[in-house]
């Protein structure tokens, strides 16, 4: 039986992980903070405001609503996004409590 690696994580480390790589471009920080500052945005605005195609902006969007931190809904031709707020705080807790477990890890024992 074939065992995939990725399985020997927890369902949590795998969450993190996946936000952690959602985050991971530059190009998706920006797509994040105009869609903040717009508090909803349509696609093409988006492309308006950054220096990248129309596909590029519909590729990176497609990784942010997979990962869960965008939510969007397409009427015909238009498409409209927003932040999940709620999946922003979930990850918040979860690195602030990844952070201060490595912390404790680290006081206990260091080089």
């Amino acid at each position: 039986m074939a065992f995939h690696k990725k399985e020997a994580f927890s369902q949590r480390e795998q969450d993190l992980a996946a936000f952690a790589k959602a985050m991971s471009h530059p190009a998706r920080i920006a797509i994040l903070k105009v869609l903040a500052q717009r508090n909803e945005c349509i696609c093409g605005e988006i492309v308006e405001v950054l220096p990248l195609a129309q596909s590029t902006v519909s590729q990176h969007l497609k990784e942010l609503k997979t990962a869960g931190l965008v939510k969007g809904e397409t009427d015909g031709p238009r498409s409209c996004y927003c932040i999940n707020w709620k999946a922003f705080e979930k990850f918040n807790t979860e690195l602030g409590f990844l952070f201060k477990n490595l912390k404790m890890a680290n006081e206990k024992s260091c080089c």
